[in-house]
């Protein structure tokens, strides 16, 4: 214990983390979807929308496409490697933005408090009860589907978890004596914000923030299921909604990328659970 204090509390949660061993197979899990949709495509290198086979063809009987078809005849294994990095980007970048509106949100608000702090509960509070999935599909019909336009929309609907997060941490914080040593020897509130409440806020942000990327990522498949993505790029959720209507003759075709989703999803959530209980002091001993 002595040694995990002289490496200080970030030393100390990775510590616990490695000790974590389900967060640490999540964490493998995630290695492993990384590489394949990292170095699958440069192995593979069929083309996803390459017609390569009979319609619906099943997984075996072809050696050229070992996964089967789709309802097209694509190689549905192609369509896994290329579909991948997609799906991933979408969910990284919308939980990033979603992390970014929350902070600034929730940081100003819980910061300045008063009539700040009543405006910006009011705006979280609009977008709290406005139904996600919905106002996203309104978003992105507004605008031409796209993997911008669904990471936007994604972002822009997800946040206030986020924001009352980051809220509920500067009002904890920003009554430590640290916090009053800052003011007290003239730091600008801005730097006080940023530089001395912010990266002791962190800890628990980190942990939201890797579980809205799996928030992201199912968000995504399920836009992609009802059409309302790219049909020029491929992704699993597109696979998924594409082949829908051809479950009973192509199982395949909806289960390995659904099959792809929830290994990521569920990676994402054992490395958060895991990173958890690595931040916060109570749970490290159990």
């Amino acid at each position: 214990m002595a040694e995990e204090r002289a490496r200080g509390p970030w030393g100390e949660a990775w510590s616990v983390f490695g000790r974590n061993y389900a967060a640490l197979v999540g964490l493998g899990l995630l290695a492993l979807v990384a590489a394949m949709v990292l170095v699958g495509p440069l192995v593979y290198g069929v083309d996803p929308f390459e017609i390569v086979g009979a319609p619906k063809m099943g997984p075996g009987i072809e050696p050229d496409a070992p996964f089967g078809t789709d309802y097209l005849g694509r190689d549905v294994l192609a369509g896994l490697l290329k579909g991948g990095r997609p799906t991933l980007i979408v969910g990284i970048c919308a939980a990033l933005i979603t992390t970014i509106i929350g902070i600034t949100i929730g940081s100003l608000g819980g910061f300045y408090g008063g009539a700040v702090d009543g405006a910006l509960g009011r705006v979280t509070e609009f977008f709290q009860v406005l139904p996600a999935l919905l106002f996203a599909m309104v978003l992105i019909t507004l605008f031409t589907p796209s993997l911008l336009t669904v990471t936007l929309a994604i972002g822009v609907v997800a946040w206030t978890g986020m924001a009352r997060l980051t809220r509920a941490e500067f009002l904890r914080i920003k009554q430590l004596e640290f916090v009053r040593a800052a003011r007290s020897i003239g730091a600008s509130n801005a730097r006080i914000i940023w530089r001395v409440i912010l990266p002791n806020a962190l800890p628990p942000i980190i942990v939201s923030a890797t579980l809205a990327t799996g928030t992201a990522i199912l968000f995504e498949a399920g836009l992609s299921f009802l059409g309302l993505s790219d049909p020029n790029v491929m992704s699993w959720g597109m696979m998924i909604g594409s082949n829908r209507n051809y479950l009973r003759e192509a199982w395949w075709a909806v289960t390995f990328p659904g099959v792809c989703i929830f290994i990521t999803v569920l990676a994402i959530s054992l490395v958060g659970d895991g990173l958890n209980d690595a931040f916060n002091p109570k749970l490290r001993t159990r």
